[in-house]
């Protein structure tokens, strides 16, 4: 168990530390236009973030305690699929969801 001291002291290290990423970015920069090269890079943020957030849900799920399973790979191929083909976010989306939800019903 940690130290309530301890706890505390992390806890606003990380608040003003979060604070200082943002407003670095932010509040300095203020209402002068960004540079295009800026611009161009924050375009792919979006791309760059999601990937990190599913790959561990896809490859390490919870769910099945850590352990692969071939039902949520055939989703995530799925919808990758899906989403090269259709360059449509919401079909890829639902086309994903409906592949792991039909390959759990096949394999259970």
């Amino acid at each position: 168990m940690i130290d309530s001291t301890q706890l505390w002291t992390v806890i606003l290290g990380l608040g003003a530390g979060s604070f200082a990423l943002r407003f670095s970015f932010l509040g300095i920069i203020g209402k002068r236009p960004l540079p295009e090269w800026v611009l161009r890079h924050l375009r792919y943020t979006a791309v760059a973030v999601l990937p990190g957030l599913i790959a561990p849900l896809v490859l390490w799920p919870a769910a099945t305690g850590g352990e692969l399973e071939p039902a949520r790979l055939c989703a995530a191929a799925a919808t990758l699929l899906i989403g090269i083909t259709t360059r449509n976010v919401l079909a890829a989306i639902f086309g994903g969801a409906i592949t792991l939800y039909g390959m759990m019903y096949l394999l259970a």
